[in-house]
């Protein structure tokens, strides 16, 4: 009986993982690479048309541009890419044709971001005695002026010094009742209500961006919880199998650029038939 209690509360106890593990009929995808295979589960329901991207390069369903011929073309996207920006203790970086950062298929797409769904919007931007948020990538007056106070401004379409001085009252009390969400989207994050996203964890795998709406076939896949970049990816897989090939990339040599001095080439991505 004791057995049988002890057995109970274990399975319990076991919940919250257990509800964290593969959702039901999510795909998967076996990325084959020159360290090994990685096996990620991709999250269709949180995010459909970046998971629908995903699968269509590298299936070769989807049609983007070669950036070499600027003609439009179908193939496998992924297909021999190097992993092009790998930093230690944070994340590993691949999706990129061109291989420097730069590139992609040649079209852009929108996020698929909660940010209430993430607890952004309980966050303040600016806590007591004027402390940012630790979240925000705000070091200095200059980062301040850029990240905080100039996208407000834009936002409540003040254009000069006299409208600055006239509405000095109503400014305040915005900075005062600011959100991490407000500030993404005074920036030009659009959020989601209905999507259910996920957090930055260590294993996930999210898209690269330069800012709002800038998705393309760039990717990285996370080496340790990265909680400053909650709402600023769309999170659409996690690494189910293979982690240690992920740590194990995440270990190489880099140069200039944080690129590894060797190449790390993705040889295939394909669905788990």
């Amino acid at each position: 009986m004791r057995f049988l209690l002890s057995f109970a509360v274990l399975l319990f106890s076991l919940q919250p993982f257990l509800a964290f593990g593969a959702e039901e009929s999510n795909p998967v995808a076996i990325m084959k690479t020159s360290q090994g295979d990685i096996h990620l589960e991709l999250f269709k329901k949180s995010a459909p048309k970046t998971v629908a991207n995903f699968i269509g390069l590298a299936e070769g369903t989807k049609e983007y541009r070669n950036f070499k011929t600027e003609k439009k073309m179908k193939g496998n996207f992924y297909d021999g890419i190097v992993f092009h920006r790998v930093i230690k203790g944070f994340m590993i970086q691949g999706g990129d044709p061109k291989g420097n950062g730069t590139g992609g298929p040649g079209y852009q797409f929108e996020d698929e971001i909660n940010a209430s769904d993430l607890g952004l919007g309980k966050l303040k931007a600016i806590q007591d005695k004027g402390a940012i948020h630790r979240y925000l990538p705000v070091r200095t007056q200059q980062d301040y002026q850029r990240f905080i106070l100039m996208p407000l401004f834009r936002s409540m379409g003040i254009r000069s010094q006299k409208e600055l001085d006239d509405r000095k009252s109503e400014i305040q009390k915005k900075l005062k009742e600011m959100t991490i969400k407000n500030v993404y989207e005074n920036q030009g994050y659009i959020f989601s209500s209905e999507l259910k996203s996920h957090p930055p964890l260590k294993g996930v795998i999210a898209m690269a961006n330069s800012g709002p709406n800038t998705n393309g076939s760039q990717f990285f896949i996370n080496l340790v919880d990265t909680p400053h970049l909650t709402g600023k990816h769309t999170v659409f897989g996690k690494v189910v199998k293979g982690m240690e090939i992920i740590e194990k990339i995440g270990d190489v040599k880099v140069g200039q650029g944080s690129k590894p001095v060797q190449d790390i080439k993705i040889i295939s991505v394909r669905l788990k038939k």
